[in-house]
């Protein structure tokens, strides 16, 4: 792997681009990554993909938690289903934030 010394792109090959895709720097401005530092964007990619797979249950069981809401069987029935909904909110955000902190540490 290969990463631009400018705007941080990835370059998954033998060698470096003639140019970055992303912002047009010149192959000399690529570095070639170690193995532990390709190793840990890949391992990111993976926990990033399941974060965001993760997120999407979370919108899903929102919405099943929704429905429950308005069947407005029981009060006890009601009150799981808010409170489902709402902890997959948290849970939405949560997710969001790990994200946000990979991409802060160069770990996307």
């Amino acid at each position: 792997m290969w990463k631009c010394g400018v705007c941080g792109y990835i370059h998954n090959g033998e060698e470096a681009p003639e140019k970055c895709p992303k912002c047009g720097a010149p192959k000399e401005k690529f570095v070639q990554l170690t193995e532990e530092q390709a190793a840990l964007i890949v391992k990111s990619l993976r926990t990033n993909d399941l974060h965001m797979q993760f997120s999407h249950l979370m919108d899903k069981i929102a919405a099943i938690c929704e429905e429950g809401i308005e069947l407005n069987l029981d009060p006890g029935c009601v009150s799981l289903f808010k409170k489902g909904k709402e902890e997959c909110g948290v849970l939405k955000n949560i997710c969001k934030a790990e994200i946000a902190t990979h991409v802060a540490k160069n770990k996307w």
